[in-house]
């Protein structure tokens, strides 16, 4: 297509609605201008026919549709004349009113109808048919029309999507307009998808001053959010904190100090004095760190006299000898300390017998009539524990049931300290993935008798969530650690094992051994990286191992972005391994196409929607960050998606961005879960990612098989490379004061 002349606005009657698209407003629409019938198409809400519209835009040619009117703007205007009105109210724009009903009205009230129906709803119960409850709902309807179509165009003004402006005005409602007129960042604090830019925007272009409070604010509590909460840190120094947002929006140090002190009044922010410095916390990080030092510390302090030590060795013999095993004395020792004292961390790299500990701890307490729970932070790592221990695991959110709140305290749990979980010992799987908000309300819903015992691999990558929470409980020595370091003989027969330890010691790994699990391709360029995976996951290694490429293979990308970044292999590999065809429905959101087959994963935590299970009565709510699946079919606007648990779960196009495709992920995104078959390309990118544990954690995810493509020199200064980035929080702190205590009370405890 190519526009036929500049900007232009032309006015007219809606005859005719072809298209609209109820998720985005995407609309192609006739418009009746000066007698002639104009084809529009363009993005607006809530059109409908007999409405009076000014649009402005330029005139296109469409290859297959011909002259078209593409319009950036729509101004509505109420209809006017019976004609025009009656066939806007037949439209079905209002709640309740079709053609037999437009009509009555038009009878009964005339070109006044609209007004009435504001204004006066009850008289509408004068007309047989509508009682006094359904006029009532139809002045409501037609009131909220009004006030969405008010705030589009409002915010049409300022670049916002008709998309998000529907969004805005369901959360905010009528007041939508008033609010954000008095404060703009309202978005970026209430809606999740606007961020402060998308907002500061907004607020500039309104006029709002670039030193207004309510800006400086904002800005603060975003650099809180990005730069501190998303990049792990639980706290920044104050001084830090100013000098960022001075950075950020050219104020002065004064303005930026004086909305931290607001926002601390407010208690939005927390200020914690440490010797001479001050840091600063976002309010439930604080607390969060506040309630893991006092509830760790008095779970750690349970000592359980009972479980005498001879007891326990006739029991762990008996064990050994029922299931043909010998526990190493590490082992041995961290079933001792489980059985007699409230905590316990059992850390270890693959190999080492971690869950060879988790089976022995549950059999002995079982024995003993004890209620024992096993929990993991994502749900792949929940099904992979409820594999190799025999017994059904649970994420976290699920452990603690989850409720329908999107609010980000510990709300939105229904375990907690006034409804706590019954289970006498709580084993909590993949520590490493935990973050400091999940595990504080993980402790608050724990029973201060029972027992918690966390296993982890403290060389993986830490949460993606903000914190350090396993590293900070080893470092304390507040808490009792067994860290596993010998690899049974079992495990020494995989190169994947060895291979993990020999990187995680700084040494390369054994490649291309005849007969093993490891291998590496050299290839030198990204088009010879891209072409060789493509190759690999279509044809090698499903001809050569008799595995299914879209669900026993995962390529794993250090980065997202670039040429061999997950972005780029993941349009790829959709071509090569689920390719377009006749019988596949497909829908393009954005850049992308989702189409029926492709493998995706949800990319953030949504604790309200719902799901069904496959040939199951089972339902529940919430989908969470890293959860994977295949789009199962795609149907009206919906996309149905069965993910790993049989869970479906159905996206419009309001959630699609919470879905990206997974035939490649980061590593960072992998962590938790394990695959048949792991392939990870290498090729350059900023040191700060290409990091020792990064591409350890790499090679922990695969169970049989790995392959790495790329180049020989960016494997080594992955391996040279030990350096972790440091995180800012307060947790190690805040243990061994706790420690110091014998209440286990600290300052700020809430």
């Amino acid at each position: 297509m190519f526009v036929m002349a500049e900007s232009s606005e032309i006015k007219g009657v809606v005859e005719d609605v072809i298209f609209r698209n109820e998720d985005n407003g995407y609309t192609v629409c006739t418009i009746n201008c000066e007698g002639n019938p104009v084809t529009c198409v363009g993005y607006t809400a809530f059109l409908a026919e007999g409405e009076d519209v000014s649009l402005t835009g330029s005139y296109i040619t469409h290859i297959e549709y011909g002259t078209q009117f593409k319009f950036d703007y729509c101004e509505k205007i109420l209809p006017t004349g019976k004609n025009n009105l009656y066939r806007y109210l037949a439209s079905g724009i209002i709640s309740g009113v079709r053609e037999s009903m437009a009509k009555k009205l038009i009878d009964a009230f005339g070109e006044s109808v609209l007004d009435v129906i504001a204004e006066t709803p009850e008289k509408l119960a004068q007309i047989s048919g509508i009682s006094h409850e359904k006029a009532m709902k139809i002045g409501q309807s037609y009131l909220e029309l009004r006030g969405a179509q008010e705030l589009v165009m409002f915010l049409q003004e300022y670049g916002v999507s008709v998309n998000m402006a529907i969004k805005i005005y369901k959360k905010f409602g009528s007041a939508a307009k008033e609010l954000i007129g008095k404060n703009p960042y309202i978005l970026a604090e209430e809606i999740t998808s606007i961020g402060f830019k998308t907002a500061d925007r907004i607020a500039m272009n309104m006029g709002i001053a670039y030193n207004d409070e309510h800006r400086v604010k904002a800005a603060v509590l975003y650099i809180m959010e990005a730069n501190a909460a998303n990049n792990g840190h639980t706290r920044l120094l104050r001084e830090q904190l100013i000098d960022y947002t001075i950075s950020l929006i050219g104020v002065s140090d004064v303005e930026a100090d004086n909305a931290i002190v607001t926002l601390t009044a407010e208690k939005k922010l927390f200020a914690e004095q440490a010797k001479e410095d001050q840091w600063i916390y976002l309010s439930r990080f604080y607390h969060a760190e506040a309630v893991i030092a006092k509830r760790l510390v008095q779970l750690s302090q349970n000592v359980y006299d009972s479980m005498k030590e001879e007891r326990l060795l006739s029991q762990i013999e008996k064990i050994e000898s029922e299931q043909g095993i010998r526990l190493a004395e590490e082992q041995r020792e961290a079933v001792l300390y489980a059985a007699q004292r409230g905590t316990l961390i059992v850390t270890g790299g693959p190999g080492t017998g971690k869950t060879t500990i988790i089976k022995t701890i549950i059999e002995i307490f079982e024995n003993w009539g004890l209620t024992v729970c096993l929990a993991a932070p994502t749900g792949r790592a929940a099904k992979r524990m409820s594999e190799v221990c025999g017994g059904e695991a649970k994420t976290i959110h699920r452990l603690l049931e989850i409720n329908f709140s999107d609010d980000e305290t510990n709300s939105k749990f229904s375990k907690n300290e006034e409804s706590p979980l019954d289970e006498d010992v709580i084993i909590v799987d993949e520590m490493s993935m935990v973050d400091t908000l999940l595990f504080a309300a993980l402790l608050k819903a724990v029973k201060p008798a029972s027992r918690l015992i966390m296993i982890g691999d403290c060389d993986q990558l830490a949460s993606v969530g903000a914190g350090n929470v396993l590293e900070d409980l080893i470092q304390s020595g507040q808490i009792k650690t067994i860290a596993l370091s010998k690899i049974f003989r079992q495990a020494e027969e995989s190169m994947i094992v060895v291979n993990a330890h020999r990187i995680n010691e700084g040494y390369l790994p054994i490649l291309n051994k005849k007969g093993k699990d490891f291998f590496f391709l050299t290839r030198m360029d990204p088009a010879s990286i891209i072409n060789a995976l493509a190759d690999l996951c279509k044809n090698r290694i499903p001809k050569q191992y008799r595995v299914n490429p879209m669900t026993d293979i995962q390529v794993l990308c250090p980065t997202k972005k670039g040429n061999v970044g997950s972005v780029s292999f993941n349009s790829v590999l959709q071509q090569v391994l689920n390719p377009s065809a006749k019988n596949k429905r497909e829908k393009k959101f954005g850049d992308r196409i989702f189409r029926v087959g492709d493998k995706v994963m949800q990319i953030r935590n949504n604790y309200e929607v719902s799901w069904k299970k496959k040939n199951s009565q089972e339902e529940g709510i919430g989908v969470f960050n890293g959860d994977l699946g295949f789009i199962s079919k795609i149907d009206s606007g919906l996309i149905t998606v069965q993910f790993d648990d049989e869970k479906l779960v159905e996206y419009d196009s309001s959630r699609l961005e919470e879905l990206e495709h997974a035939y490649a992920i980061t590593i960072h995104k992998s962590q938790g879960s394990e695959f048949p078959i792991v392939v990870i390309p290498l090729y350059h990118a900023p040191a700060v990612l290409m990091t020792r544990n990064l591409l350890y954690t790499a090679v922990t995810r695969a169970k049989q098989l790995i392959i790495m493509v790329g180049r020989r020199d960016v494997l080594e200064a992955m391996i040279e490379n030990d350096t972790e980035k440091d995180r800012y929080t307060g947790l190690l702190d805040k243990i061994k004061l706790a420690s110091s205590r014998s209440d286990g009370k600290i300052g700020g405890d809430m």
